[in-house]
C-alpha cells in the first residue's frame, strides 16, 4: 500500500471519529473507567506494600553476647555478622546503655533501675536490622553460630504473619488488575462492537466497490488507537489529580493512624512514568485491536 494511500486511511480514521461523536465518546468514557479502577487498584496495592515495608523495617533482632567477651572478642562478633548476608546493618549496644534505654522508657519510674548501675545485669548486645524477614529464621540459626553470642531475641511469629501480609496483598493486587483488565477488554470490546454493527452498511458498500479487507480495517483500527490514546492520557490526568487530593486531604488530618500511613505513601511522581506508558499500552492495545475484533462478518460479503 502506497504512503499516500496510508495517510489518507489515516485521516479517515480521524474523521471517523468527529462523524461518529456519540459512540466515540461513549468508547472513550468505558474505557476511561475502565483504566482508573485499574490504576486506583495498582495504586492502592502499592501502597499496602509500602507502609507492610515500613513496619517490616522496624523490626529487629538481638543477639545477646557472652559476659565472658572482651573488647577483641566483640569487634569479632561485630565483623562476622555484618558478613551475614540477611542483615544489613549491625548496632551494637553496650551494658550501660541497655540499661540507660530501660530507664528512659520508664520515665519517672527510672529510679527503680537505680541500684542496677553498679551491678549491671544487662549483657553486651547488637541490634540486627534485618532485609527479608521470610529469611529471619534461617538469618538467626546463623548468628547463634556465631562463638561469642549466648543467645538471641527475634519475633519469628510477626515476621511471619507480616511476610503474609506482604505476599497477599501483591497476589491480590494482581488479582484484581488481571481481572479489572479482564473486565475492561470485555465491556470496551462490546462497546466497540456496537460501533461497528452502527456502521456495518458503511463496511459493505465499501466492500462492494472493491476495497480490500485492510483497507477497510485500517481506518477502524486508526480510530481505534487514537480513542485508547485519548482514554489513557483523561484516566492518567484524572488519577492523578484523584490521588492528590487524597494525599492533601490525609496530610491535612488529625489521626495519628492517618499521618503514619501518609508519611510512607507512594507520591505519585515515583511510578507516574510507569503508570503513563502501562496506560498508553493497554488504552491504545484495547482500541486498536477490539476495533477490529468484530468486523469479520461484516467483511463477508
Amino acid at each position: 500500500m502506497k504512503a499516500s494511500s496510508v495517510k489518507y486511511l489515516a485521516g479517515e480514521g480521524v474523521r471517523n471519529i468527529g462523524s461518529n461523536r456519540l459512540m466515540s465518546l461513549a468508547s472513550i468514557g468505558v474505557l476511561t473507567a475502565c483504566l482508573l479502577l485499574i490504576g486506583a487498584a495498582w495504586l492502592v496495592s502499592i501502597n499496602a506494600n509500602a507502609i507492610v515495608g515500613y513496619v517490616e523495617d522496624q523490626n529487629e533482632a538481638m543477639a545477646f553476647v557472652e559476659d565472658r567477651a572482651d573488647y577483641d572478642d566483640i569487634i569479632e562478633i561485630e565483623e562476622q555478622l555484618k558478613q551475614i548476608e540477611n542483615i544489613h546493618e549491625v548496632i551494637y549496644v553496650s551494658k550501660a546503655q541497655a540499661l540507660e534505654q530501660q530507664m528512659e522508657l520508664l520515665e519517672e519510674n527510672a529510679f527503680l533501675f537505680e541500684e542496677f548501675e553498679k551491678d549491671n545485669p544487662y549483657p553486651d548486645s547488637f541490634r540486627l536490622k534485618i532485609d527479608d524477614l521470610s529469611r529471619l529464621a534461617e538469618t538467626i540459626e546463623q548468628v547463634e553460630g556465631i562463638d561469642g553470642i549466648d543467645g538471641t531475641s527475634a519475633s519469628l511469629d510477626l515476621a511471619v504473619t507480616i511476610t503474609d501480609i506482604k505476599n497477599g496483598i501483591s497476589f491480590a493486587g494482581l488479582a484484581i488488575v488481571a481481572m479489572l483488565s479482564l473486565v475492561s477488554l470485555v465491556i470496551v470490546a462490546n462497546t466497540i462492537k456496537i460501533t461497528v454493527f452502527n456502521r456495518r452498511k458503511e463496511i459493505s458498500i465499501m466492500k462492494y466497490v472493491g476495497a480490500t479487507d485492510l483497507f477497510i480495517r485500517l481506518p477502524f483500527f486508526v480510530e481505534g488507537l487514537i480513542l485508547g490514546l485519548i482514554s489513557a492520557v483523561v484516566s492518567f490526568l484524572l488519577l492523578w489529580g484523584g490521588y492528590e487530593l487524597l494525599l492533601n486531604w490525609m496530610g491535612g488530618t488529625e489521626s495519628s493512624w492517618f499521618m503514619m500511613a501518609f508519611e510512607h505513601l507512594v507520591s505519585f511522581e515515583q511510578v507516574a512514568l510507569k503508570m503513563l506508558i502501562a496506560f498508553v499500552a493497554a488504552g491504545m492495545s484495547i482500541g486498536g485491536l477490539g476495533s477490529m475484533m468484530f468486523m469479520g462478518k461484516h467483511l463477508k460479503v
